[in-house]
């Protein structure tokens, strides 16, 4: 279990379940476990400190890469 921070101010955003080994490019909505803190401007997942992470793409959240931080364990197939 990841848990997903903002590379800007450090805020928890959410805990996601990682399969497999690899870069976090996606986090797939049915894998997000809870969410701590994150707002939806159009379709851009954007911290409470204005920083961007992600543009919603339906199913999945594409990452941008230096907008976020992550901590926690990923888990192999």
């Amino acid at each position: 279990m990841l848990t997903i921070k903002c590379a800007g101010c450090k805020s928890k955003l959410w805990k996601y379940e990682k399969l497999g080994r690899g870069e976090v490019l996606r986090c797939y909505k049915k894998r997000i476990q809870k969410i701590y803190g994150m707002n939806v401007s159009g379709d851009k997942i954007v911290c409470k400190c204005g920083n961007v992470i992600g543009i919603d793409k339906g199913g999945h959240i594409k990452m941008i890469g230096r907008a976020f931080t992550y901590s926690g364990t990923k888990q192999n197939k």
